[in-house]
């Protein structure tokens, strides 16, 4: 008897276990808003429509702000926040990461609609997600639920994010330390099938690459005279070029096309497909990628997931901010 008590004990234990894991999973839903804003997603793509009529590239933007949130604290919204330690001011972001009065507007719309509701973290989520559909990708139904955080974190920021100048094995360990896997490095690094690139963040592939006195030889030749023009030594570091050339503005597999023809813009794409690292480990998803996009649409998605899955503060942790760039006084 005292053998069957406990195992009945460990067997009600383990359940327990399982309900509390479950029940974590399932804290963000897509239904969060359904009656306590009902109108929630329209406010949300009506201000992702004009932006994105008055500038095509906001659509990536507004993808990136959502990307360099969750990769910092988690998807808390610390990424809007104002102050002398504001994760704007990191090098990453640093007159880089743009979007953030779209954001405003934003909030301002939802706000009117269903005030101290929605946080500033979900908008993100939501804005991210419609940037993708509006740009030709698939929707998907985004998790909701999130709160908003209460403080920055410059030095996570210069830390955590994947820079375009990491080789191969520091993008996959800065995804592994949020909890992403290879697919999702390289589902996620397939955003840049939209937006542009600035010189300053790839010149140093056109001239003397690590100090090779050559180009790198990762980058198709004629694709580096034509970047050469446009980022000559000690040239505007903030001259852009698109992110995946000759499809610019439509999310679509192309980027992973152009990897196969050594035509990434920036190194820390190119390592996918030509890093000695990628043989191993990336390179063949990147070909599947490039023959499948609706495997790529599929696995972008269950990837945009799971980076919104990151440390969200739910329940009555952070709170809902009425303005994006400030904590609640």
């Amino acid at each position: 008897m005292k053998s069957s008590k406990g195992i009945k004990s460990v067997i009600l234990l383990l359940t327990l276990l399982v309900f509390n894991i479950v029940d974590v999973k399932c804290q963000l839903t897509a239904n969060f808003y359904e009656k306590t804003c009902p109108n929630l997603f329209q406010i949300v793509r009506k201000q992702v429509q004009i932006a994105i009529m008055n500038e095509m590239r906001m659509g990536a933007s507004l993808l990136r702000l959502h990307f360099h949130d969750c990769f910092v604290n988690g998807c808390d919204g610390s990424v809007l926040l104002d102050g002398s330690d504001s994760e704007k001011l990191a090098l990453p972001n640093q007159n880089s990461l743009r979007g953030f009065d779209v954001v405003d507007k934003i909030k301002s719309a939802v706000e009117s609609s269903c005030s101290g509701v929605v946080s500033c973290a979900d908008i993100l989520a939501i804005a991210a997600r419609d940037s993708i559909a509006l740009s030709g990708g698939h929707s998907y139904r985004v998790l909701l639920g999130r709160r908003d955080g209460m403080v920055a974190n410059q030095t996570g920021a210069n830390s955590n994010l994947p820079s375009p100048f990491d080789p191969l094995d520091s993008v996959i360990s800065k995804f592994g330390d949020q909890g992403l896997n290879l697919t999702d490095v390289v589902a996620l690094q397939g955003a840049h099938t939209i937006g542009l690139a600035r010189c300053a963040t790839f010149s140093s592939r056109l001239f003397n690459f690590s100090n090779t006195g050559a180009p790198d030889s990762t980058m198709d030749t004629s694709l580096v005279s034509q970047l050469q023009s446009l980022c000559p030594v000690n040239g505007d570091g903030n001259k852009t070029t698109s992110l995946d050339q000759n499809s610019t503005d439509l999310f679509d597999n192309h980027y992973f096309k152009n990897l196969l023809n050594n035509k990434g813009i920036l190194l820390s794409d190119q390592e996918l497909y030509s890093s000695n690292l990628a043989n191993s480990t990336t390179k063949s998803i990147v070909e599947r990628y490039s023959n499948d996009q609706n495997l790529f649409f599929s696995d972008f998605i269950n990837s945009m997931i799971n980076m919104g899955n990151i440390n969200p503060l739910t329940g009555s942790s952070g709170q809902i901010r009425t303005n994006c760039r400030a904590i609640n006084s």
